[in-house]
């Protein structure tokens, strides 16, 4: 190699640095509300939240889920034009909804989106982002060691591990 001239295991170990500290942050929001959202169908950390709002009138309880943000939404009662229903009562001509759901505080509310982001919200940018750069991190933690050498062989046979365990748990679950 001609003096001066940089290799490609020196380039990628230089962007592999600063990107690492730099997703560092970003890591331990995600990871912090990942492990928040495996537990979104109990009541960890949720509060009671009495909710008011105006929904189309007449819709089946089927609607009447679908419009709430509510699976599994089973009318139990109907008198006169109040339909009952778990925590809550709808009134088929006003459109008046009132019920109360569990909630998680505002916060982590908002970083649970972190893991929901869709095409259509701003957040849906941060997330390729992260994923390009965690797929950036795959490829250049193979050039931190020198080819042939017993560090570099024995890591690609735990990742290949790793892969395999993932994929696994993915179809045993």
């Amino acid at each position: 190699m001609m003096k001066g001239k940089k290799s490609m295991n020196f380039y990628m170990r230089i962007v592999h640095r600063y990107l690492g500290f730099f997703l560092a942050g970003i890591m331990a929001v995600y990871a912090f509300s990942g492990i928040i959202l495996i537990f979104r169908e109990t009541d960890f950390l949720k509060s009671e939240q009495t909710i008011e709002k105006k929904v189309a009138v007449g819709l089946s309880s089927q609607a009447l889920g679908k419009a709430l943000h509510l699976k599994n939404l089973k009318v139990s009662n109907v008198e006169d034009n109040t339909q009952y229903f778990d925590n809550g009562t709808y009134n088929s001509l006003t459109g008046d909804v009132k019920y109360t759901s569990n909630e998680l505080p505002a916060v982590l509310r908002k970083l649970n989106q972190l893991h929901k982001a869709s095409t259509n919200q701003p957040l849906f940018w941060l997330n390729i982002f992260f994923g390009v750069s965690l797929f950036f991190f795959v490829v250049s933690s193979f050039f931190m060691f020198k080819p042939k050498t017993k560090t570099l062989k024995e890591g690609v046979y735990v990742s290949i591990v790793g892969v395999a365990l993932t994929v696994l748990l993915v179809f045993l679950s």
